[in-house]
């Protein structure tokens, strides 16, 4: 299957097709004959999901757990679509987030502030909800097994406060959602991968971004799997970049504060910026162009979260 990236101790990625090729990951973790899906981007992800549990001889009912590492409708707005589809799975969901997967009126109302409407109902369609009776709360330090192998969750705050990360105990690897950043495989030069943060509205925290990467280091996995996109190595030193890039985004905004109707797009120069440094930084070898082009949503709601994050805050 050219859209699944199949890694060690059963973890793959399956490339979602959410707006580009190589955006938007979807990872499954495959033990014996049980499996459970982490994130499920939009409701178009939904069938390639499904051929990758049949390209693996897997049976939608024998998939246990839909795994949320937070709400935002990249990694969820699929997930009352694809648990009509999965009948003994369980969803789970940060405590935060289970009432908007129940009743996503707020959760459409949210991205379409964002999206607009028409780009929000063409990029994610119908959002279904979840039955209550189906969806187990996450808390801190909570766990679940799948088929013996136990799954260890984190509330790691920062990107949104309904975020959790997965620790499969048996890999030692972990599942990091958007806590850990992005990191587009196109831009990998000779191996070297890098990670940018991702600030996007409404609920970024940098002070608790900042502890969030601490505990994660903490654990001190092996690899870490984020949406945008997949396997990530060489933690230590992507880290040290995320903390650093966390305090310019925090520092950018900071600077912006009184711009005034030009504040977006001075915000939008700023971002843009940074990822120009940090082309520079790691030398990546696509033109100016399309780095921008690659990144161009990103730039887009960093702005927006930056923005939000000023005024939710009083920031100084």
């Amino acid at each position: 299957m050219a859209h699944v990236i199949d890694y060690e101790f059963g973890i793959s990625a399956i490339d979602s097709g959410y707006q580009r090729p190589l955006l938007d990951a979807i990872h499954l973790i495959v033990e014996g004959d049980r499996a459970a899906v982490i994130d499920t981007a939009a409701n178009s992800s939904v069938p390639r999901v499904l051929d990758a549990l049949h390209g693996k001889g897997l049976r939608p009912e024998q998939v246990d757990y839909v795994i949320l590492t937070h709400i935002h409708l990249d990694h969820a707005g699929g997930a009352g679509l694809l648990m009509s589809q999965l009948p003994n799975a369980r969803l789970t969901v940060h405590p935060r987030g289970t009432r908007h997967m129940i009743d996503p009126g707020k959760l459409i109302a949210g991205t379409i502030a964002v999206y607009g409407e028409e780009a929000s109902r063409r990029l994610y369609g119908e959002i279904m909800p979840v039955p209550r009776s189906r969806v187990i709360e996450t808390p801190h330090e909570s766990s679940l097994e799948l088929n013996g192998r136990e799954l260890v969750f984190f509330d790691t705050p920062g990107h949104a406060r309904h975020h959790v990360c997965v620790l499969d105990t048996r890999s030692g690897h972990l599942f990091a959602g958007d806590t850990f950043g992005l990191s587009y495989r196109e831009l990998d030069l000779n191996g070297r991968q890098f990670a940018f943060p991702t600030t996007s509205p409404t609920q970024f925290d940098p002070d608790a971004a900042h502890r969030s990467l601490e505990l994660i280091l903490g654990l001190k996995p092996g690899a870490i799997y984020v949406t945008h996109y997949s396997q990530v190595r060489d933690l230590a030193r992507m880290g040290v970049d995320l903390h650093r890039l966390i305090d310019a985004h925090a520092e950018l905004a900071r600077r912006e504060r009184d711009a005034g109707p030009a504040r977006h797009e001075r915000l939008k120069a700023g971002v843009k910026q940074l990822v120009l440094d940090e082309a520079q930084r790691y030398s990546w070898q696509l033109p100016r162009e399309q780095v921008l082009e690659v990144f161009a949503g990103d730039i887009e709601i960093n702005a927006q979260g930056l923005a939000i994050w000023l005024d939710a805050s009083g920031a100084a």
